[in-house]
């Protein structure tokens, strides 16, 4: 009896090893995402405040005219 026990908290333990591994590796790559996120929304921001090309010379017409 306690043996079975025993062999019953073993497997509890390593599957909640497995799932501490699984969830670690979650964490990790939402992290990352979350980092590439950030920096793309970075530089999106940085190029509504300083466009780098202009959208057209105050001048110029429209194509349709």
């Amino acid at each position: 009896m306690p043996d079975d026990r025993l062999d019953e908290l073993d497997i509890k333990l390593a599957f909640q090893d497995k799932l501490i591994a699984e969830l670690g590796a979650l964490v990790r790559q939402l992290g990352e995402r979350l980092d590439k996120t950030d920096r793309e929304l970075k530089q999106l921001k940085d190029s509504l405040a300083s466009p780098e090309l202009p959208l057209g010379a105050p001048t110029e017409k429209p194509p349709h005219y």
